[in-house]
C-alpha cells in the first residue's frame, strides 16, 4: 500500500529536539524506541539514568490528551536483567503520566530458548490525561504473536508498528506520529500506511536519510 501521509525527518539529537519544543499539539501521539547501553556507549548506571531521563522527557513532551507509546526489549548486562519496562514506568510516575496499556510482543515463537536477550518486547502506552472512550475498542491483543518483520537490527518490528497505528487510530484523535528516535524510520513509514503524517528525528545522517525514504508492506 502506498504511503499517504507526510514525512519529515529531523537530523538532530533527539532530546535537544525534543527539549526546544513546548509541549507538543494534542493531535500527536510520541511513538519511539529508546537505545540500550550498547548503543550509546555508557557504562551501566549512566545508561539507567540517561534511559530514565529520556522517557520522562519523551512523556513530558507528548500533550496531556496525547499518547506516548513506548516499544523495549529487555538484556542483560553484566549479570543483570535489565527490565526496561520498570525504567520506563519509573519515568511516568515522575511525570505523572498513566500507564494505559502494557502488551508484549513475540520476538520468537512461544518456548524458543533465546540466549542473551528475551524472546518478547514491551509495547506501553502511557498519558497523563486521556482516557479511551467506552465505545472505542481497538483491534489489539495483549500479547502480539509475532512482532514482524525488521527493517534494520534495532528496528521495531512491523506488526507493533501496525498494532500501535490500529490502537491510535481506533482510540485516539492523533493524526501525527513523532518519533525522536526514529532509526530508518519503521514507524514513520508504517504510520504514513496508516494515514498519519510523521515527524522523526535521527542523530545520524545516514539513518536520517533513509527514514525520509524508507517504504514497507503493511496489511491496513
Amino acid at each position: 500500500m502506498a504511503a499517504t501521509g507526510s514525512r519529515v525527518v529531523h537530523c538532530a539529537e533527539a532530546l535537544a529536539w525534543l527539549e526546544q519544543h513546548a509541549e507538543l499539539p494534542e493531535d500527536h501521539a510520541l511513538v519511539t524506541s529508546l537505545p540500550d547501553s550498547s548503543e550509546l556507549k555508557l557504562e551501566l548506571e549512566a545508561w539507567e539514568a540517561w534511559f530514565q531521563r529520556a522517557a520522562g522527557v519523551v512523556l513530558a513532551k507528548t500533550h496531556a490528551q496525547s499518547l506516548t507509546v513506548f516499544y523495549q526489549s529487555d538484556v542483560k548486562r553484566e549479570g543483570r536483567w535489565i527490565d526496561k519496562a520498570f525504567l520506563v514506568q519509573l519515568a511516568a510516575r515522575e511525570v505523572g503520566a498513566r500507564l494505559l496499556f502494557h502488551k508484549v510482543v513475540c520476538r520468537a515463537p512461544a518456548g524458543t530458548l533465546t540466549p542473551g536477550r528475551p524472546a518478547y518486547a514491551h509495547l506501553l502506552g502511557f498519558s497523563k490525561a486521556f482516557t479511551a472512550p467506552a465505545d472505542r475498542v481497538a483491534d489489539v491483543p495483549d500479547v502480539l504473536p509475532n512482532m514482524g518483520k525488521m527493517t534494520w537490527t534495532r528496528a521495531m518490528g512491523i506488526a507493533a508498528c501496525e498494532a500501535t497505528c490500529r490502537y491510535l487510530r481506533a482510540v485516539t484523535s492523533a493524526r501525527v506520529i513523532v518519533d525522536p528516535f526514529c532509526g530508518v524510520g519503521t514507524m514513520l513509514a508504517v504510520g504514513n500506511a496508516y494515514g498519519f503524517d510523521a515527524i522523526g528525528v535521527e542523530l545520524s545522517p545516514k539513518r536520517a536519510a533513509a527514514a525520509r525514504e524508507l517504504s514497507v508492506h503493511v496489511g491496513v
